[in-house]
């Protein structure tokens, strides 16, 4: 059975599960900001992974969580 625009509004609860860039870099030792200030500098991947001392596919997941979710990935469904 479908459900209807009404019986769908509030199913899903107002948060994400998906952790944020800045949970994602800290976990991975990068301060968020001077990562997103590189990126902003046109840093490539791997002048970013010899940087922080990280491999180029770390830099490349948080590159593309980045561009999927942007910073904060916690959207509110209110």
């Amino acid at each position: 059975m479908k459900q209807t625009d009404d019986e769908k509004k509030g199913s899903f609860p107002p948060w994400s599960r998906v952790p944020s860039l800045e949970e994602m870099t800290r976990e991975a030792g990068i301060d968020p900001v001077e990562f997103l200030q590189n990126i902003q500098a046109g840093c490539d991947n791997q002048k970013l992974a010899d940087k922080f001392k990280v491999s180029p596919e770390t830099i490349e997941c948080l590159y593309n969580h980045f561009l999927h979710y942007g910073v904060g990935s916690i959207m509110g469904g209110d």
